[in-house]
């Protein structure tokens, strides 16, 4: 089974064809994702790789955390599971209901 990666510090024009080059290196990649600010349409600087094997995550851990890339000196981590999302979303002011 592959693992998730997080990659942090990456140049802001990089894309995710891109990254998918650079963690290629490492093993297949399987999915690459940039995160995009909704606001602005630009990347956050940050995104996540899932690498097809183990054994690749583990090289792309060793050889591309602190390499650089793009002029930046990259982080990759193991990617924490995304806490569930709740649906509550607190109470409402009563103005709200007034429109």
């Amino acid at each position: 089974m592959g693992k998730r990666l997080y990659v942090g510090n990456l140049p802001y024009r990089m894309s995710e064809e891109e990254l998918a080059d650079v963690f290629s290196q490492a093993g297949e990649v399987t999915d690459v994702a940039i995160v995009i600010d909704r606001e602005t349409g630009r990347s956050k600087g940050f995104g996540f790789v899932e690498m097809a094997e183990d054994a690749g995550a583990q090289v792309a851990l060793q050889e591309l955390n602190g390499a650089q890339v793009g002029g930046r000196t990259i982080k990759v981590a193991e990617a924490n599971p995304r806490p569930p999302r709740s649906s509550y979303r607190g109470p409402r002011d009563v103005a709200d209901y007034d429109r």
